[in-house]
């Protein structure tokens, strides 16, 4: 199976989450790419209009994993215009992830979670697994081994 692993990161937590999922995707023998949508000016305190510099294709991938971090309680506005700008996903088994700053998931990750959710339905199919990682919790390292073990799952 030949996986995608497709995130946005600003900081840099949601791609590292996403390449110990990568590390360990390919110790399982997937197939697996890492790639991430960036903006052209994206300023955190600038939501609105965001025009995107690259857009991972997801045609070649039986499985897709999209990672985001969580922006002013919601999805990453890059991440929701990647999204939304998809063609179908019908026939891919997907799965997502969000990291957040907050301690607690009801602070934005829940929320986000939700908006993925959403749009992939809307594209035809259903996320199979999901993880939300706080960066400021005190386990933060459970939760990142949780939500990789999750999406494993493929």
């Amino acid at each position: 199976m030949k996986v995608g692993i497709i995130v946005h990161s600003y900081t840099g937590n949601t791609l590292s989450v996403a390449q110990r999922l990568k590390d360990q995707l390919v110790e399982a023998n997937y197939l697996v790419e890492l790639k991430q949508v960036t903006a052209v000016d994206e300023k955190p305190s600038e939501a609105g209009n965001i025009q995107l510099k690259t857009i991972p294709d997801v045609n070649d991938y039986d499985g897709l994993i999209f990672g985001a971090p969580v922006r002013a309680f919601s999805l990453s506005p890059a991440m929701k215009a990647y999204l939304l700008q998809l063609p179908s996903l019908a026939g891919k088994k997907v799965g997502c992830f969000v990291t957040q700053h907050f301690r607690y998931k009801w602070m934005g990750g829940n929320r986000s979670i939700k908006q993925m959710k959403k749009i992939c339905r809307d594209k035809g199919t259903d996320i199979w697994a999901s993880g939300i990682i706080n960066w400021s919790h005190p386990q933060r390292e459970e939760q990142i081994a949780e939500a990789v073990e999750s999406l494993l799952k493929l």
